[in-house]
């Protein structure tokens, strides 16, 4: 019970990591490149992410392979935030 419990909120700050610097990364340093708008960066970056976190997940205790998805998935939501952020700043026509 008490492995579960450090396991999920493993998860769930590593998620909110992931999510957190993705948007924050995105809005602050690709502002002008136009890649980001790309509608499948998101998902090239979250399946990066997945794979890195696959690679890391072996060597931590109280992690599994839901983990390193749930990283995937918050990093590439992140991307996806933070391009739409970009997208609404813009003015009107660009």
């Amino acid at each position: 019970m008490f492995g579960f419990l450090i396991s999920v909120i493993a998860a769930t700050a590593v998620a909110f990591f992931g999510y957190s610097a993705a948007r924050n990364f995105v809005r602050a340093r690709l502002r002008y490149v136009d890649a980001v708008n790309n509608p499948i960066t998101p998902v090239i970056a979250g399946v990066g992410a997945a794979a890195l976190g696959a690679v890391v997940v072996p060597l931590l205790p109280f992690v599994g392979l839901g983990t390193a998805i749930a990283f995937g998935a918050s990093v590439g939501l992140g991307v996806a935030s933070g391009a739409r952020e970009i997208r609404r700043a813009l003015p009107p026509g660009t």
